[in-house]
């Protein structure tokens, strides 16, 4: 019933922006973390930022060090979408993102992709230089 949808990758030139989304049907939107992991060609899928509620709307963000002040992650629970603003894109950001949802809700661990048990089909972002 779970289904994630991501989308908004493409081809930007080095120091570009993108705007990915992540559409979502058959969850309780606001009570899971949300997160954006992304896979180099050669490389094992890692972290890129995570989404997660904390509290009455209240609500926390991390990023993998490689993208802070770069990468801005957001959700709308109205729309039950979540984003990453990319911004200031290098090169080595070129990969296939992906969206995921943990199974659970409540505080529990985000950084790894066995944390999260819904995926996205993936979106590729190739930055030019």
């Amino acid at each position: 019933q779970v289904q994630l949808v991501d989308s908004g990758g493409g081809l930007v030139q080095a120091g570009g922006s993108l705007r990915l989304s992540c559409a979502t049907s058959g969850l309780t939107f606001s009570r899971h973390t949300m997160g954006w992991f992304r896979q180099a060609p050669g490389r094992e899928r890692e972290f890129v930022a995570a989404h997660r509620r904390v509290g009455s709307n209240v609500y926390s963000t991390d990023y993998t060090d490689s993208v802070k002040g770069r990468f801005t992650i957001s959700r709308d629970n109205a729309k039950s979408t979540m984003y990453l603003e990319m911004h200031s894109l290098e090169p080595e950001d070129t990969a296939v993102y992906y969206c995921a949802a943990t199974e659970s809700t409540g505080l529990t661990p985000f950084t790894r992709e066995t944390d999260y048990r819904y995926w996205g089909q993936g979106t590729r972002v190739t930055v030019s230089s």
